[in-house]
């Protein structure tokens, strides 16, 4: 009977994590393009956030700020339910009972931020190379992009270039993402009880997206310009993420490996606290029709 429930509460969260990841590439991903073109674009090519905003609008129109939506779009459901389903996995894992310590959230987060890599890491490689087109007369579609990695590079140099970075990045981004959240909804929890107001998984929603950014660079900006590279790292992931560090501070300084942080923060606000605010509300209602 434990196995059937636990089977249907991860089926729960595969579901839920689905509606949020949909959520939160629908109110974030403008922000996500700038923030990439703030970390690959040639050097002078913008002044700014706002520089690239206005330029993108101006040159490529309005929707070029949903340039590679496609890819997350259908990645990003499949994306956030491995990672809301391998979070459930993993809390069941590191303790028997329900509520977790901070530290074994954080280990649990590790755990599923380590096992959504196989699915983010070429569902960020594609996004990536299309937000890397600034709208001339060579752009590809997403097809054509995914047809060019797969040809010349096969699966493991092509579609996942880069997995060893994300998952880099991905290890402390969710630990730091559900031990933020999981903090900030316990605080909530003990003014407002257990069941807390929308705006309150909002707010605690905005905290792990506010985590996830500050535990992730200057990894993220790294792992974008590896995926973006016109070929494969070469050597252990070690060296190559190391050799692609010292050449963002010989181009820009420490300042270039924070590139798109301040785009990334303003984004997580919104993104992150509509994506657990999906997954609550529907895991809610899913618990309610299942019983678990």
């Amino acid at each position: 009977m434990a196995t059937k429930s636990n089977g249907q509460a991860t089926l729960n969260e595969l579901i839920a994590g689905s509606v949020g990841g949909a959520a939160q590439v629908l109110v974030g991903h403008p922000l996500d393009t700038v923030k990439t073109r703030a970390q690959i674009a040639p050097k002078g090519m913008f002044k700014g956030p706002m520089d690239i905003i206005a330029q993108t609008v101006r040159k490529e129109g309005f929707f070029a700020l949903y340039k590679g939506m496609a890819s997350p779009l259908l990645g990003i459901a499949g994306v956030n339910s491995l990672l809301f389903a391998a979070y459930g996995v993993s809390k069941r894992i590191v303790s028997p009972y329900p509520q977790l310590s901070l530290p074994e959230t954080s280990l649990a987060g590790a755990m599923a931020g380590a096992a959504n890599t196989i699915l983010a890491s070429p569902v960020e490689m594609f996004k990536v190379r299309m937000q890397g087109q600034y709208g001339g007369a060579q752009d590809k579609r997403l097809s054509a992009v995914a047809r060019e990695m797969w040809t010349q590079w096969g699966f493991r140099k092509g579609v996942m270039r880069g997995y060893w970075v994300t998952m880099a990045r991905e290890i402390p981004a969710y630990a730091g993402f559900y031990t933020a959240y999981e903090f900030s909804k316990r605080k909530f929890a003990s003014i407002y009880g257990s069941e807390l107001p929308v705006w309150a998984l909002l707010a605690s929603g905005s905290t792990g997206g506010i985590a996830y950014w500050l535990s992730c660079y200057p990894l993220d900006v790294i792992k974008s310009r590896v995926q973006l590279r016109q070929t494969p790292p070469i050597g252990t992931p070690v060296q190559y993420i190391a050799h692609e560090a010292k050449t963002v501070l010989a181009e820009s300084g420490l300042k270039g490996l924070f590139s798109g942080l301040t785009p990334s923060l303003i984004r997580s606000i919104p993104a992150a606290a509509s994506t657990f605010a999906a997954f609550e509300i529907t895991r809610e209602y899913l618990a309610e029709l299942t019983g678990v």
